[in-house]
């Protein structure tokens, strides 16, 4: 795939408690937006629509019913990674040469739709139903990082004040999109009730509505569109075995399949050294030891050393390697359906110099990582995009 197709065109709401507005209220919000921001595409010029969401909708009818389209619509549901599976499919047709130009969208309703993305109703005997609540599952990596690499859990908690911290101040930088625009304290973090475990309320991604969408063509004919499309370089999703959350005896210090996805993805894009050749990365920051975790499975850090170039300020907007420099899951909230291209999205603001007070200099190449399960049973996303071929 690696230079196969381009994004010449993207659309995203603000993320929030945005009880005025419906999930097709969204939707239409962000795919006229993505249309608009391509000079002289008309809706109808989008040939096919990937529809991603968990819960806001069935089969492809309420992207065509809210957007008034007799199109192909394909529903994506893949767990927090629906949006980037989506996207996924759609530049698969698109490089296939099925379609000229094609969307992909993602939506989420879920402050006043009883569903809070932390819950699922699994099918029976499928293997993925939850033994425990997110927060609870993710509340047991702190521990198996400090037992794995022999790390003070001091450090390690420390390390997670950080994270939030910092995406935090991050999202202070993004006021038009952002869920939570303040920065925070570190003492009122540390200070703040627990959830679970040592999880405090700044520990967790928010529970928000959003859209984002994303319209994709051929490589070759991104020029015909914008003169500055980005250009996917690299991807891959992979799903685990589902060995289960609590798995006895396995301690959840990494997430195998986010390596396996990222080894795939990096191979497509020609990635050897990942923290020197990336300038950003976007990745999913559902709770803050993902995160501290996911810098380790996607190379950025070496082997139980990321807490510490966490606290180096290495994934700071000025250090070496920006991380979440929009704000993440942190900042957003997450509309499950949504997030994996709002992630997106922010690295198309940032080729386009497009991304304000928090805009890098010069990037050179960006990632995208988004998942969605529990540890010991993930589905991982990962792609890589660049500016220019």
């Amino acid at each position: 795939m690696r230079d196969r197709i381009a994004i010449v065109g993207m659309g995203c709401t603000r993320f929030g408690e945005l009880w005025d507005k419906s999930a097709d209220d969204l939707l239409i919000e962000a795919a006229l937006d993505a249309i608009a921001s391509v000079p002289g595409l008309r809706k109808d010029d989008v040939e096919a629509y990937w529809y991603a969401t968990v819960a806001s909708g069935h089969a492809g009818l309420p992207l065509a019913r809210a957007l008034k389209v007799e199109r192909p619509v394909t529903r994506v549901e893949n767990f927090c990674a629906s949006g980037s599976d989506a996207f996924r499919n759609a530049a698969f047709a698109v490089a296939a040469g099925v379609y000229d130009v094609a969307m992909a969208v993602g939506v989420e309703k879920t402050k006043d739709s009883g569903y809070s993305g932390l819950t699922l109703n699994a099918p029976p005997g499928d293997n993925t139903a939850a033994e425990v609540s997110n927060p609870a599952a993710y509340a047991m990596l702190p521990a198996a990082y400090s037992r794995a690499y022999g790390v003070d859990p001091g450090d390690v908690r420390r390390a997670l004040t950080h994270i939030a911290w910092r995406n935090h101040a991050n999202g202070a930088r993004n006021p038009a999109r952002a869920q939570y625009t303040s920065d925070v304290p570190k003492e009122k973090i540390d200070a703040a009730p627990r959830i679970a475990g040592d999880l405090s309320v700044y520990d967790c991604s928010g529970v928000s509505d959003g859209a984002a969408a994303a319209i994709i063509v051929r490589a070759e004919d991104a020029l015909d569109y914008t003169d500055q499309p980005i250009y996917l370089k690299g991807m891959s999703l992979h799903a685990g075995m589902s060995d289960g959350a609590a798995t006895a005896g396995v301690a959840h210090a990494s997430f195998p399949e986010v390596v396996r996805c990222a080894e795939i993805a990096y191979a497509d894009a020609g990635i050897t050294n990942p923290r020197e050749q990336l300038s950003m990365a976007e990745v999913h920051d559902c709770f803050t030891p993902t995160e501290l975790i996911l810098m380790e499975d996607l190379g950025f850090s070496q082997r139980g050393q990321a807490w510490r170039d966490v606290l180096n300020g290495d994934f700071d907007l000025g250090g070496a390697l920006a991380v979440n420099p929009d704000g993440g899951l942190k900042s957003f909230g997450h509309p499950v359906g949504a997030s994996g291209l709002r992630m997106i999205f922010e690295l198309w603001l940032q080729f386009r110099g497009e991304a304000g007070p928090r805009q890098l200099a010069s990037p050179r190449l960006g990632l995208a990582h988004n998942m969605g399960g529990l540890p010991g049973e993930f589905v991982s996303f990962v792609a890589v995009f660049g500016g220019g071929r």
